[in-house]
């Protein structure tokens, strides 16, 4: 036994000594043709000791073998020399994408790839391409794809490589589901996430389709109506898609909503050194809100309140957070605002900006170069680049380098153009209209529109510009020319010829308070009927006409487009300058939305307009009022009110209200469709040469349904109305539609 283990140590000792490191003199490098000697031995890490033994010999291999240059590589020590022997992985001539028929989709594909035309094959980076193409084509709806790779020798040690896809049928989302303590419809929660089921009709839109990081997306979005809703705690267990065959998928949300918090106390910890009796406007706010839902929304209202009062305080630095605690169903909050660290802006750098001039989105920036770095100021500027709507994403980073920031914004600009169309049907005729406007002409940022609309009494032409940043202020300019040509001898006894321009400008003088003034101008040539009576008949001629235009709008709706809460309220005044009869013009309209019943929105809509002369003289025919089929449906434009034989003239004043409340999704297939119902009144009335004309004045009253119907091409608008109450000289409109489209 004895014996055996000193054989056994022997037998260790000369492996040892057989694998102990050898020496070598110089470096031999075999076999490459492209790869530089000096690239080969940087890879393979081979140090200056002169001397290798088994394990650094495999780990230079496995380096070599690791760069992916190479198809075969051997390393030995040969006559005092270290020989490197490599065969190179061949070039990729051309990367082909076959069984992709969509051209934006395949050069999408191309720009995610590792492996590009001209660099070396690579069996590991090819099978990376391959899971990277199948994942990009899951998210685009194509679960069942499938795909092969292939390379064809072209000699000269290149090759052509082939990535063949199957695409197989697009997988749909045949049905969404809502499982769980869920408290509200499915109709109302398929309106609140993006993913849709599918319909024929969806032809274009992506989102009906099986979308991983969408129904990601959905579930962050069904958290937030729940947390707005008063559900703290609401929790989107889990999201999953149940295959049904033929392509098809249910998507179901398991939801659990749990209790409903409210509102209690509010706390405000300020620095010693601030003013409190600054943050007193916040006390009022807190008190409407107190034994209110909780809801992230009213946070967020509180927040950018405090961000105003620091604003306009012109405290520097401040930051501020929100604690909650929970008693109960009961939920204290507490806002502590402070000093943040110190730091200035060094540079604002702005990427991805292709089309839109950067002077467009700097004038948009409300921290500058140079500035304190101020976090309200900060978040508000990415909101406005947002809100310019010329760009799908706009994504910001900070950099801090010892005290200053360096600012990354990153856009991804979006068709900023529209095409609209619109038609009116009804039981005088038909009417047609037609526009174009760009809303970043030339990459400016300025607003280019044209429209011409065609009706059986007239043609209209309008051509503007708006600039909202003149020359890289805060103030807007506006230039328009305008022509039309209104045949309106049949029913309204003139026809009118006229021409014009306008030039003005405007600006936000206050909080979501806006002024905007200009100056008009126009010629006209005005003709009457030969039936026409001598009061009208008197106006025939030439006129040349100039007028002080203002308005003040005093906006603060929560969004744009599909307004849910807030108001608008819009003053608008044309004094004249220059003029025959010096017609002073005067109008007001208001509209206010609020949530019903946590689905309906019903939205409150006042109207007034009245037109007076301040020489004694009769307001101009072309001046008088109508009423606009938008603020009386049921009614064609201008229809109605007073007539002077059987030409309708019009009137001093004109007046109209319109309620309306959203309806419940009756029909859940219908995604991405509002359903409404309205109530419009008005009237026309006043007559300057003859009160007499009057003697109708009645009152004019209408309902009907509306329907607003997103789709891929852009908001289709529907509707049927029925007047209640009319006169008997009333020409009414049952039929209207609207469509719009942006490219």
């Amino acid at each position: 036994m004895f014996k055996f283990f000193i054989q056994l140590i022997l037998f260790s000792i000369f492996l040892t000594f057989s694998t102990y490191s050898k020496n070598y003199e110089k470096i031999i490098v075999n076999g490459n043709e492209r790869i530089s000697i000096e690239t080969i031995l940087v890879f393979s890490e081979i140090t200056d000791n002169k001397s290798l033994d088994e394990n650094s010999v495999n780990e230079i291999l496995k380096r070599l073998y690791n760069s992916g240059f190479f198809k075969d590589v051997s390393v030995k020590i040969e006559n005092n020399s270290l020989v490197i022997n490599v065969l190179e992985n061949p070039i990729i001539q051309t990367v082909f994408i076959e069984g992709i028929k969509r051209k934006k989709t395949e050069e999408s594909l191309y720009e995610v790839l590792s492996l590009k035309n001209r660099s070396s094959y690579n069996s590991f980076l090819i099978k990376k391409d391959e899971v990277t193409i199948l994942k990009y084509l899951k998210d685009d709806g194509y679960y069942f794809s499938s795909i092969t790779s292939s390379y064809q020798d072209l000699g000269d040690n290149k090759i052509d490589l082939f990535y063949k896809i199957d695409l197989g049928e697009k997988s749909k989302i045949s049905k969404i589901s809502f499982i769980g303590d869920k408290m509200f419809k499915d109709s109302t929660l398929r309106n609140i996430i993006l993913s849709e089921e599918y319909r024929f009709w969806k032809f274009i839109s992506g989102k009906k389709y099986l979308n991983e990081n969408l129904i990601n997306y959905d579930k962050r979005l069904l958290g937030n109506f729940y947390r707005n809703k008063g559900f703290f705690n609401v929790l989107i267990n889990s999201s999953f898609a149940n295959y049904l065959g033929n392509d098809e998928f249910e998507i179901i949300y398991n939801i659990s909503s749990g209790d409903k918090f409210y509102f209690n106390e509010f706390n405000l910890n300020l620095p010693e050194d601030y003013e409190i009796d600054n943050f007193n406007k916040l006390d009022k706010l807190f008190n409407e809100l107190k034994g209110e839902n909780y809801s992230l929304n009213s946070i967020d209202r509180i927040l950018k309140e405090i961000d105003k009062i620091v604003l306009n305080e012109q405290y520097e630095f401040l930051k501020s957070t929100v604690k909650e605690q929970i008693e109960g169903n009961l939920i204290n909050l507490t806002f502590d605002i402070g000093e943040s660290e110190k730091l200035y802006v060094e540079k604002i750098n702005i990427f991805g900006n292709n089309i839109t001039h950067e002077d467009v989105i700097r004038n948009n920036l409300l921290v500058d170069e140079g500035d304190a770095f101020n976090e309200i100021l900060y978040n508000k500027t990415l909101n406005n680049l947002k809100s310019l709507n010329f760009f799908s994403k706009v994504e910001s980073e900070t950099l801090n380098i010892e005290n200053k920031k360096i600012i990354n914004i990153t856009v991804e600009e979006k068709p900023t153009g529209e095409i609209m169309a619109g038609a009116g049907v009804g039981t005088g005729g038909g009417t047609f209209a037609f526009g174009v406007s760009e809303n970043n002409f030339l990459g400016r940022g300025i607003a280019f529109k044209s429209d011409v609309s065609v009706g059986k009494e007239s043609v209209k032409g309008l051509i503007s510009l708006n600039n909202p940043n003149f020359k890289g202020s805060s103030r807007s300019l506006n230039v328009s020319l305008e022509s039309s040509v209104a045949d309106r001898l049949k029913n309204f006894g003139y026809k009118s010829n006229k021409t014009g321009f306008s030039i003005g400008s405007g600006y936000e003088f206050y909080d979501d308070l806006y002024w905007n003034t200009g100056i008009s101008s126009y010629v006209e040539k005005l003709d009457t009927d030969s039936t026409a009576s001598a009061s009208m008949k008197k106006q025939e001629g030439s006129y040349f006409d100039t007028f002080f235009n203002q308005s003040f709008s005093y906006d603060k709706r929560n969004q744009k487009y599909k307004t849910t809460d807030g108001f608008i309220s819009r003053f608008t005044q044309n004094i004249p300058l220059i003029s025959e009869n010096y017609t002073i013009t005067n109008s007001y309209d208001y509209k206010i939305y609020n949530e019903w019943l946590d689905e309906n929105i019903v939205s409150f809509g006042f109207y007034i307009k009245g037109a007076n002369s301040l020489s004694g003289k009769d307001v101009k025919l072309s001046e008088r009022l109508y009423l606009p089929s938008s603020k009386l449906r049921g009614f064609e434009s201008g229809k109605i009110g007073p007539k002077d034989g059987e030409d309708y003239v019009g009137g001093n004043y004109a007046a109209a209200i319109n309620i309306a409340t959203t309806l419940p999704q009756v029909l859940p297939n219908l995604q991405n469709t509002n359903l409404s119902i309205f109530f419009d009144a008005g009237n026309i009335w006043g007559v300057d040469y003859n009160s007499t004309l009057a003697s109708e004045n009645k009152i004019r009253s209408s309902v009907g349904i509306a329907i607003d119907l997103f789709t891929p091409i852009g908001p289709l608008n529907f509707s049927l109305s029925e007047p209640i109450t009319k006169s008997k000289n009333d020409i009414t409109e049952s039929f209207r539609f609207n469509l719009g489209t942006t490219f």
